[in-house]
């Protein structure tokens, strides 16, 4: 008997959050290329963050393992760091 692998709704869920970090990490990847030199980190948060929604279909949780869930906490730290930084140097005006 053949039986066909079916997708949860987690899972397609994942697999299409991880496809956005990517596209993300690409773009900024593309754009900061030029910028300080730091700003590699930021892609590379947004890539780990795709890499461990895949982890995330295999494991059922984003918690779980504790290895996953510290993973995700050091992205999700990478991004408001960098969010701050960037609210710091302000936009010119005009």
């Amino acid at each position: 008997m053949n039986e066909e692998a079916t997708l949860t709704l987690h899972a397609v869920f994942n697999y299409a959050e991880a496809g956005l970090w990517f596209i993300i990490a690409l773009v900024l990847a593309v754009r900061l290329r030029m910028k300080r030199p730091w700003r590699w980190l930021l892609p590379l948060a947004f890539a780990c963050f795709g890499v461990s929604d895949l982890i995330e279909v295999q494991t059922g949780a984003w918690w779980e393992p504790l290895w996953l869930f510290m993973m995700k906490a050091a992205c999700v730290l990478v991004f408001l760091l960098a969010w701050g930084a960037h609210r710091r140097q302000g936009k010119p005006h005009g």
